[in-house]
């Protein structure tokens, strides 16, 4: 089979629905486009994920002619490659365009989404435009089955979200819940996976971090980082007066369970913030000829775990509004500890709890459903 994943956040989806793949049918080869964790389940990638890990009007732009030079080679090796099934792995602006090259050379081959677009928050008219070239899509938020129907998009199975077949990983220990209490608290920044996001938060963050080691004292602050943003983040640290522990992504799990709180950019990191039970402030930014944009989009959160409870549970901070001063009295409560810290730490557990509730593996599920698209026991 053939799988493609665009950023740092759908290779560890890919790894894990590889390794479910793998425990339900031991003899699957892939083939496909992946990071380091996929690389580790056995996948020789065509390219580096840092290829075409951008997002954002201006970065895509200026990046067209090596993307369309990546789409036009993933789309020849999944035709040659002739696999019984392609898993787009989110990263929509290019895994779809592949999608619709791929449809059109091989009709019969069975094409399937794993993390739906956000059609019901940004552009609704995806959802119907994908009917032509998607399956089925493989959804990891509870309503969005129901938003597929609803803007008549294609079929749309729940499988929850693959991050809960880390839940160990996220969880943590009673000695790691009293280490959060300590007299210097771990602070993570997560400035985002890609090079944009980096880039427009950066500055911002480390202007934070100085006024938050100015108000509360020493902190012990850590910095995620993913490799092919890794040149990035070193060469903006240079101007940041505190400068911050560099973590591996094999670190991360650790620190998160260690972590009091965490300034983190909109996207995946929330969640898996949001299961390991750490306040956090998230902000974002895109670029300003964007910005407009902001008009065509239907929901009132971007943040994740928001929207899994269907309440502003954390506090975001978008473009302008994402500023040192801002940020810093937004996160000095959560650091300090008291009502808002209380508050924003039971909510936390309420979207765990809303995500376990099926309590089966959903990397198990989603490969169910690939392997049934594979042998023709499944249909759109």
């Amino acid at each position: 089979m053939f799988l493609i994943a665009g950023e740092a956040s759908g290779d560890l989806l890919g790894a894990l629905l590889m390794r479910a793949l793998r425990a339900q049918q031991p003899d699957i080869r892939f083939s496909g486009v992946g990071g380091e964790a996929m690389a580790r389940e056995g996948l020789a990638s065509l390219f580096p994920l840092g290829d075409i890990a951008v997002m954002g009007l201006v970065p895509v732009l200026r990046l067209l002619p090596r993307l369309l030079e990546r789409i036009e080679r993933t789309a020849r090796a999944v035709v040659e490659a002739q696999p019984d099934c392609l898993v787009l792995i989110d990263a929509p602006d290019f895994t779809h365009r592949v999608a619709r090259r791929v449809r059109r050379a091989r009709p019969e081959l069975p094409i399937l989404d794993y993390v739906s677009p956000t059609v019901w928050a940004w552009r609704p008219g995806r959802a119907r435009a994908m009917r032509a070239y998607v399956d089925e899509v493989l959804a990891v938020l509870p309503f969005e089955p129901a938003a597929h129907r609803r803007l008549g998009g294609p079929a749309c199975v729940h499988v929850g979200h693959p991050l809960l077949d880390c839940l160990e990983a996220f969880t943590p220990s009673a000695a790691e819940l009293a280490a959060r209490e300590g007299e210097r608290p771990l602070l993570l920044v997560l400035p985002g996976s890609r090079r944009a996001e980096v880039a427009r938060l950066m500055p911002a963050f480390g202007e934070t971090l100085a006024m938050l080691a100015a108000r509360c004292g020493p902190l012990d602050v850590g910095l995620p980082v993913v490799p092919h943003v890794a040149e990035e983040i070193e060469a903006r640290l240079a101007g940041w007066p505190l400068r911050p522990r560099l973590l591996s992504q094999e670190e991360k799990p650790a620190a998160f369970r260690r972590a009091r709180a965490a300034l983190v950019a909109s996207g995946a990191a929330t969640l898996e913030l949001a299961l390991a039970g750490v306040p956090m402030v998230v902000a974002y930014k895109v670029a300003p000829i964007e910005w407009p944009l902001r008009v065509l989009i239907s929901v009132d959160s971007i943040v994740l775990p928001n929207l899994v409870l269907g309440e502003r549970l954390i506090p975001e901070f978008l473009q302008q509004g994402a500023e040192p001063m801002a940020l810093a009295a937004a996160l000095e409560p959560l650091l300090r500890g008291g009502a808002e810290r209380a508050a924003q730490s039971s909510g936390l557990a309420r979207v765990r709890e809303r995500m376990l509730a099926d309590g089966r593996s959903p990397s198990a599920r989603a490969a169910e459903r690939v392997l049934a698209w594979m042998d023709g026991r499944a249909h759109g």
